[in-house]
């Protein structure tokens, strides 16, 4: 038992070694014309993407998003409509019990 601890263990490091070697890999084999993108991929771009612009803030708006009454009155509209759904919910459950 114990001269078969260091042959696992010689084992294990060959394995884990062969992971790491072929996860280097990777993105050279992505790259092979024959195995890597099908057919009709489009080219990829030369130099990499930029990050997204995290900090910077679209303009201000010229205009108000939605005027205070159509708000309003979407919000009177939505609120009949949960009213009118809560009345048909209640009745099922009822009619469940």
């Amino acid at each position: 038992m114990l001269a078969d601890r260091p042959n696992r263990l010689l084992a294990l490091a060959v394995v884990f070694a062969a992971a790491l070697m072929l996860a280097n890999c990777t993105s050279q084999i992505a790259d092979l014309p024959l195995v890597g993108t099908p057919a009709d991929a489009p080219a990829r771009p030369k130099e990499p993407g930029a990050y997204l612009p995290v900090n910077d803030l679209p303009p201000d708006r010229d205009e108000a998003a939605m005027d205070p009454n159509e708000r309003a009155k979407i919000q009177a509209e939505l609120i009949a409509a949960r009213d009118r759904q809560a009345v048909v919910t209640s009745g099922k459950n009822a009619a469940a019990k």
